[in-house]
């Protein structure tokens, strides 16, 4: 089979692991001697079938795989074509596509070729000819296999920047019944691992930082290295009946227990011959979207996972409206809040605020006092943000908290928010772009 053929089959089948970004990670340069480097100057982003900006040549190795996960497209029982990149193919690939300016990294995941201590072996070499054959100083992004040797998962972390290891399904009860030959457990036991050995590389940086300062000058002394940009798991949405609030609550004890430097959400997509256990048709991508924006407000926001999931109904978060708004007309009771007043955790549930938008807030709040005006010029959404706040010339109507309508009001497609009440005359509903030159 052909390089290209190979590629078109193996990058296709990449697509449905959406756990792969290149933030977080320590800054190399190759100004310092190699290959590549992880600060994105000078790179070219490529862009997925689905219309997703990604700068990583994001392969597997192989879709050929000895298990049969149900909600697998490369399952073993799949009738799909099968294609495998040898370790060489797949080290030029890289170096050929970042000479190109393609790609800033490379995210390289498989299925299970032979056995999970083969397959990590082969993902391993591809890591360890790039960094030491080549000096590529580039991102990489390894998907680990649980059952593998934890002396290959030591050796991943020692050539990769992130580490990631599924989850899959967010129930126990579920990855039994549609992936009987993973084990949640163990799982859970390799990432714990990681976890220990990430940050034990931390500690270990961290002082001989200490003594590069105490040395004034000496020699550096050689900190150990283990996947600096720590680790990542993902869970496939819509597979199995698990709510929302199940979602979430299982990233929050990821998050907690593991340290884990983002969850990330797919949503199931109905494969060929599925067995009857799977559902017939996708859930609605918004589903998705909406799963992102709350663990956005889990891991930045201060929000508790059982707050997130109270802005919806039955353990679902509502699909119309983004979580932080329905959690606010859900306790309205709390608004409005002063923008001049309020800490920074306050500011930060008020819908429409971002984290940043909060920082500017804060910092200007100290020398005059904020207007709506101002909030339009940090481009905030000031229909959203307008009846939960007061402001130096603003308060919100009287009862337009109380409104029954005041949902359908803030919808996307809602009413004329002058006309509702919801702003002060003469102030856009929109953010408005300023002007180059003159007066904003």
């Amino acid at each position: 089979m052909e390089l290209r053929e190979k590629l078109e089959i193996l990058a296709d089948a990449a697509k449905y692991d959406a756990s792969c970004a290149s933030s977080g990670t320590e800054k190399r340069d190759s100004r310092e001697g190699g290959l590549g480097s992880t600060e994105g100057m000078g790179i070219c982003h490529a862009y997925a079938p689905d219309g997703r900006c990604i700068s990583l040549l994001k392969v597997l190795l192989t879709n050929a795989c000895v298990f049969d996960c149900a909600y697998c497209i490369n399952r073993a029982s799949s009738n799909v074509r099968r294609a495998r990149f040898s370790v060489r193919e797949i080290v030029n690939l890289t170096l050929d596509f970042y000479r190109r300016n393609y790609i800033e990294g490379l995210f390289l995941s498989s299925g299970i070729i032979r056995s999970p201590d083969y397959t990590m072996e082969q993902l391993v070499r591809v890591a360890r000819e790039l960094r030491e054959t080549h000096g590529f100083r580039g991102y990489i992004h390894l998907k680990t296999i649980p059952d593998a040797d934890p002396a290959l998962l030591a050796e991943a972390g020692r050539h990769a920047d992130r580490l990631s290891i599924n989850v899959e399904l967010p129930a126990a009860e579920s990855l039994k019944a549609l992936a009987p030959e993973k084990d949640g457990a163990r799982i859970r036991v390799a990432m714990a691992g990681l976890r220990s050995r990430i940050e034990e590389a931390k500690e270990a940086r961290a002082e001989a930082a200490k003594v590069r300062v105490a040395m004034s000058g000496g020699p550096r002394a050689a900190a150990p290295r283990f996947a600096p940009a720590g680790q990542s798991t993902q869970m496939i949405v819509g597979a199995d009946a698990s709510t929302d609030e199940t979602v979430l609550n299982t990233s929050a004890t990821l998050y907690g227990s593991y340290r884990l430097r983002r969850v990330y959400f797919s949503a199931y997509s109905p494969i060929p011959d599925a067995a009857a256990i799977l559902p017939p048709v996708a859930p609605p991508l918004v589903r998705e979207h909406r799963l992102y924006q709350a663990d956005w407000l889990l891991r930045f926001y201060g929000f508790s996972a059982a707050e997130v999931i109270s802005g919806g109904e039955g353990g679902m978060l509502d699909l119309e409206l983004d979580p932080k708004l329905a959690w606010a007309l859900k306790n309205r009771w709390i608004f409005p809040l002063d923008v001049n007043r309020v800490d920074r955790e306050a500011l930060l549930r008020v819908p429409g605020l971002g984290a940043k938008t909060v920082e500017k807030i804060l910092s200007a709040r100290r020398v005059r006092s904020f207007r709506m005006a101002d909030l339009a010029r940090l481009r905030v959404n000031l229909r959203k943000v307008a009846p939960f706040i007061t402001a130096a010339d603003h308060r919100p109507r009287a009862g337009l908290l109380d409104r029954a309508d005041l949902r359908g009001l803030l919808l996307p497609e809602g009413g004329l928010a002058e006309r509702a009440g919801l702003l002060p005359l003469g102030l856009p509903s929109r953010p408005v772009q300023l002007p180059l030159f003159g007066a904003a």
